[in-house]
């Protein structure tokens, strides 16, 4: 019985043998059914079999001429046994393997040598055990011949392993990466290509081209793939990088592939920054102005020049802690890779407060760098940031200060650059912070100090460099800057009074109401008593003579004469447009343009279905909506959510909070292929009803109309403030 069965498998691996020899003669004219494909797509499942027998087996035939093991049956039976099933096993995998390379993505130099390899393994072990009961086979032909086994398959591995995980996947976790100072980084050297390198290059290089698609060098990277360009530079938003990144991991076109490392948040943010920057391949990272979201995230990776090689005598905080600091207003950060010491950086006045210092109590140790310009500080909050001992760098630029709380910086030991621009700090205020030995650098242009008061500070500090600003000699105009809007809020019960300011002094506000551009002789000039009573949209610009007039600010007002005493959400928002829950449904703060702005919530997957409260019976007889359409824009967080209002609205009224009845209905208009971006209220109307309970059901559009480029995906809904009445 054993004996036919060692017949049987002998003839199996004749069969196999003759099999693998045709399809190598015959590889090029032959065309794999796509029900062969799973076939082949099995080889990476078998191989590690094969592989562990014929390493066994080959170690044991090294030593079988020993006369132990010459004289054991059970030795030499066993050798055999092991030989016949790795050999077959190796056979199927190579007819896998082969079958696997004629899919398109796999070509270059590696795939040579792994199939060769691979085929030589069944080719010399099938030879090996057809010759070793031979006479004349003796113990120097057993050694050479396992050497050699072993040999080969310990080459065929490594080429496996650069098909599967790229050149440097054994050596990676021990090679040191060159680090490279931030004013010396570029974005896509230092940056980009790393990213890709990690998560991408595995699967797209010289080795291996998925999708005819090579991420190794920026000409490959620009040609794109079988499917087309991989983006269109500037327009993330129509790029299949992104698409293909952001599709749900189940789907078979995402990328990376299920069970590869994926892309983390960041990572992915990075990626549609810089598409959306033009994709430059030469860019530095400094090139980028200093609040681009872009530089920020980048040059978090990067160590500055100054303080490259400067150590820390204190632990790296805990990495949950600085996860839940990370918020839509503020960014806490590492200096540097690997660093403990930590920057953080504000973006919204309507996301800082006092409180917002105290959470930073817990990194108190590691703040090196903290940026809050144009956050309301006040000069309070100056004896919260000096408990952060490790101070380096602090940006009060534009903020609420007015020095009388800068003597509480004295204590900064380790404070190197402070800015204070746009601030109505005095000569006296500043000095108390000047003579600290550490600074070396004041920035204070657009405030008092004359050039005598900046010569006043340089004898306290004699190492100090101070940035007063741009001086007006008459002879040269640069653009000014746009007017800022200073309003708490932009939606109001009764009336508002506008607050239009501008940073530099002896400026000229000009306005207009009616949606037209203002210009220098005709718009009214704003005096500072300008009521508004009624939705109003405010553009202005600023003029002052030998300067050329700034770019127009755009503000939206927005009326509402009843505000609910409680709300709550019935579904949770997009996990990107969370806003600050349902109170920013009617906490009076507004969106803009942008989507990446914190007061927009979002829906897609869910219908927004929100229940209002109030204390007392109310008299309503419309509601509103106030909503971001961007049919042909794009999202900087959510590259898909192109945003569109509800296909339908649903209006519910009553006392009775379970037992409301329907009191309007809407369907607004989608916009069409010509729209342009509008953020606008959408009303829906009825009759006067008495109501404690007010229930909204917004419907988001589930998919993209025939003429949208992205036709396949789904639109999403932001909203920013409910009004009533």
């Amino acid at each position: 019985m054993k004996s036919k069965l060692n017949a049987y498998a002998v003839s199996v691996i004749f069969c196999l043998n003759v099999l693998i020899v045709f399809l190598l003669i015959f590889e090029s004219q032959l065309v794999i059914p796509q029900w062969v494909q799973p076939i082949g797509r099995m080889h990476p499942i078998l191989l590690h079999f094969p592989i562990a027998l014929l390493i066994l087996a080959a170690g044991m035939e090294f030593f079988r001429f020993k006369s132990k093991n010459a004289a054991a049956s059970f030795y030499q039976d066993f050798t055999s046994g092991l030989f016949l099933s790795g050999i077959l096993l190796s056979g199927i995998t190579v007819l896998m393997g082969l079958i696997l390379s004629l899919e398109d993505g796999y070509d270059g130099e590696a795939l040579l040598f792994h199939k060769w390899f691979g085929v030589s393994t069944v080719f010399l072990s099938s030879l090996l055990f057809k010759i070793r009961d031979f006479a004349w086979y003796k113990e120097i032909i057993a050694k050479s011949g396992s050497v050699a086994l072993a040999l080969i398959l310990i080459v065929v591995g490594h080429f496996g392993s650069v098909l599967t995980h790229g050149d440097n996947f054994v050596l990676e976790p021990i090679t040191t990466p060159v680090l490279v100072p931030l004013e010396q980084a570029k974005v896509y050297d230092h940056v980009i290509q790393p990213i890709l390198q990690e998560k991408c290059v595995s699967c797209h290089n010289d080795q291996k081209l998925k999708g005819s698609l090579k991420l190794t060098d920026s000409l490959s990277i620009l040609k794109g793939g079988k499917t087309g360009k991989l983006f269109i530079a500037g327009k993330p938003n129509l790029s299949l990088l992104l698409e293909r990144i952001h599709l749900p991991s189940s789907e078979k076109k995402h990328m990376p592939p299920s069970g590869k490392p994926q892309l983390t948040e960041e990572e992915s943010r990075l990626l549609f920054l810089w598409i959306k920057d033009n994709a430059s391949f030469s860019k530095k990272v400094t090139d980028l102005a200093q609040n681009d979201s872009l530089r920020i995230l980048a040059a978090s990776r990067f160590k500055p020049a100054e303080i490259q090689e400067e150590e820390f005598d204190f632990a790296a905080a805990d990495d949950k802690t600085i996860k839940k600091l990370n918020t839509f207003y503020r960014l806490v950060a590492p200096v540097s890779q690997g660093s403990p010491a930590l920057a953080v950086s504000f973006f919204s006045k309507n996301g800082f407060d006092s409180k917002s210092l105290d959470e930073l109590t817990a990194i108190k140790d590691q703040i090196v760098s903290l940026r809050l310009s144009r956050m309301p500080v006040k000069d309070t909050d100056l004896n919260k940031i000096s408990q952060f001992e490790s101070l380096q760098n602090l940006d009060l630029n534009f903020t609420d200060i007015n020095g009388s709380g800068l003597k509480e910086l004295s204590g900064l030991k380790s404070l190197k650059s402070l800015s204070l621009s746009g601030t109505k700090v005095n000569l006296l205020q500043v000095k108390s912070v000047v003579s600290l030995k550490s600074l070396e650098l004041l920035t204070i242009w657009n405030t008092s100090f004359t050039e005598k008061d900046i010569q006043e500070l340089k004898k306290l500090n004699k190492k100090i460099k101070i940035l007063s600003g741009y001086k007006d000699d008459g002879n040269s105009a640069i653009q000014l800057t746009q007017p800022l809007l200073n309003n708490s809020s932009r939606v109001f019960k009764d009336q508002s009074k506008v607050e239009l300011s501008h940073p530099r002094q002896d400026v000229s506000i000009r306005y207009t109401l009616d949606g037209t551009e203002p210009d220098s002789l005709t718009s009214p000039v704003f005096n500072n008593n300008l009521i508004i009573k009624s939705n109003s949209t405010i553009k202005a610009k600023a003029y002052k003579k030998g300067w050329i007039s700034s770019g127009v600010s755009t503000f939206g007002f927005l009326r509402t004469s009843i505000k609910p005493d409680r709300i709550k959400l019935m579904f949770e928002s997009e996990q990107y447009h969370k806003a600050m829950g349902a109170n920013s449904l009617i906490d009076g703060q507004l969106g803009d343009f942008d989507t990446n702005n914190p007061n927009w919530l979002g829906y897609q997957d869910n219908n927004l279905e929100v229940l209002l409260e109030f204390n007392a019976i109310k008299k309503i007889q419309n509601v509103a909506l106030n909503t971001l359409i961007s049919p042909n824009g794009f999202d900087n967080r959510f590259p898909y959510g192109f945003s569109f209002p509800p296909t339908s609205i649903q209006v519910y009224g009553g006392t009775d909070k379970n037992n409301l009845k329907l009191i309007g209905t809407m369907n607004p208009l989608m916009p069409s292929k010509t729209s342009v971006q509008e953020i606008k209220s959408i009303y829906i109307t009825f009759k006067p009803q008495s109501v404690s309970y007010i229930k909204i059901i917004a419907k988001p559009l589930k998919k993209l109309p025939e003429w949208h480029p992205s036709k396949d995906k789904f639109g999403i809904l932001l909203v920013d403030e409910i009004l009533i009445n």
